[in-house]
């Protein structure tokens, strides 16, 4: 290279350190804030008018409270005031800088102790997080003490990535971001998938095959794929400790109001499928992750002489039923009623048998029942053939009236409605469950396939999920199971 072209390179790479990139503009935009210690929410007390009212970390609900204003420092791309209910400013009291100074609000004013920096802090299996860094004292929000308790004051303290300085801003739309993506897989060995949407946060349980039941949870869709699996509970009962596979919890109204009720299928031995039952654990509190306590045993009362498998809830009419599927030379699936989450009230019923060639290849299987409801509608939506095949797919019955326990109130549909792409290279989709946007307007599937036409029914499995819609006659349409790796829009609301 010669003298003059090395000096022009030279003055090239200067000129890029010298001149920095256009910031990307803050915009203004409402959030809750949800602090990473405990899951509470900024808050502010009673929705109080008050001037110098302390802000708090409090239990998050869907109240006005906990929903801030943030508005851009003009001239700045990562700095805004930050207004709450009664249209008054968060501010440090007094402009201290000391540790401890009271987080409050009070009339707006522009000082910047009124200001506030939203420094990105990176956490594994969620996105949107901050520090809240006041522009005067350079110290951060964080709940008194840092503790993870509800009703905490909030304070400034030295700033840092531990969870009680950092907050996610789950509305966040500043600093030229685009809408979340996310790509399946959600876990790249989750057979059996089960995932809800609670209170800020997806929560995920699939087939763990052993004697743990686990749990990964997750702020983002596209989290949960790097989120780790936590043990909530260990199977140690002899009749129920070999495995643990098809789980799924709801919410359900216990003697102590609502409680999680997490249902799953184990046996004595993890290849003993005729010791395998439905059995049920029950939350302490509200927390999907538990603590659990070992509830039931889900046997019927006048049948327990075959195994049973893969749990189902369905709620019509007010009452409460039971679905799972047996062995009586096929395998078709059951109803039973049930006086309570964990309480057989008579013996099962035959819901649905293996009849057309599309649920008979490999095995004649009607089995993982999954109820979703929509304008009055109540549909049944199971996998049938052997999930060894290929050709593992789902099926639907659509209730039509009457008795639900009788299989003549119940109508099933001549063909699949959800199988196999080989253009995507999805095989054997089937095991579902359904579950709400965020925000509560979209409906979405999660399922387990296989990449490779010879898959089995294995730890393989990979857990997808995917946005559905809906037809003009009121059923839903799944569409065609995605390919792994394509990145596709995030549930509405995150």
């Amino acid at each position: 290279m010669t003298r003059s072209r090395l000096l022009l390179a030279l003055l090239v790479l200067a000129t890029a350190f010298l001149v920095a990139p256009p910031a990307s503009a803050a915009v203004t935009f409402t959030s809750t804030a949800v602090n990473q210690s405990g899951g509470n929410c900024l808050d502010l007390p009673g929705s109080s008018t008050t001037a110098g009212a302390q802000l708090r970390a409090s239990t998050c609900s869907s109240g006005s409270s906990q929903n801030l204003s943030y508005t851009p420092v003009s001239g700045t791309s990562d700095t805004y005031t930050i207004t709450t209910q009664s249209g008054q400013c968060v501010d440090v009291y007094g402009a201290s800088t000391a540790d401890n100074a009271a987080i409050i609000q009070w009339p707006c004013h522009g000082g910047t102790n009124q200001q506030w920096r939203l420094v990105p802090v990176t956490v594994p299996g969620t996105d949107r997080t901050f520090n809240l860094v006041s522009v005067s004292s350079g110290k951060c929000v964080a709940p008194s003490g840092g503790s993870s308790a509800s009703n905490t004051s909030l304070v400034q303290l030295p700033c840092s990535t531990s969870g009680g300085r950092v907050w996610r801003l789950p509305s966040f739309t500043g600093g030229g971001t685009t809408p979340g993506t996310f790509a399946n897989p959600l876990s790249q060995h989750g057979p059996d998938p089960w995932l809800t949407y609670y209170d800020g946060f997806y929560y995920l349980a699939t087939t763990t095959w052993n004697s743990t039941v686990t749990m990964r949870k997750a702020s983002t869709l596209a989290g949960l794929a790097t989120a780790t699996d936590q043990v909530i509970f260990n199977l140690t009962r002899p009749n129920g400790a070999g495995t643990m596979w098809a789980p799924e919890f709801h919410l359900l109204d216990g003697p102590n109001g609502k409680r999680w009720y997490f249902y799953y299928t184990a046996g004595r031995e993890p290849y003993d499928l005729g010791t395998q039952r439905i059995h049920v654990l029950e939350s302490a509190g509200l927390d999907p992750m538990g603590p659990y306590s070992f509830k039931a045993d889900l046997l019927d009362p006048t049948q327990d002489n075959t195994w049973e498998l893969d749990p189902g809830i369905l709620q019509l009419n007010g009452r409460l039923y039971l679905l799972g599927t047996f062995y009586n030379g096929s395998q078709p699936m059951f109803i039973r009623p049930l006086s309570n989450p964990w309480t057989a009230s008579g013996t099962r019923r035959v819901l649905s048998t293996p009849t057309y060639s599309w649920e008979t290849v490999g095995g004649a299987v009607n089995e993982g029942a999954e109820v979703l409801q929509r304008g009055g509608k109540t549909f049944i939506v199971y996998s049938a053939s052997h999930c060894s095949t290929p050709d593992y797919k789902l099926g639907m019955l659509t209730y039509n009236g009457g008795d639900p326990l009788n299989s003549s109130s119940w109508v099933k549909s001549p063909n699949p409605v959800f199988q196999r792409s080989n253009a995507n290279g999805v095989y054997g989709p089937g095991h579902n469950g359904f579950f709400k946007s965020p925000d509560g307007t979209e409906d979405w599937i999660v399922y387990h396939a296989n990449s490779s036409a010879s898959g089995g029914c294995d730890m393989n499995r990979s857990t997808r999920a995917q946005k559905f819609t809906w037809n003009a006659d009121g059923t839903p349409n799944f569409g065609t199971p995605v390919a792994l790796g394509v990145q596709l829009p995030a549930p509405s609301g995150e």
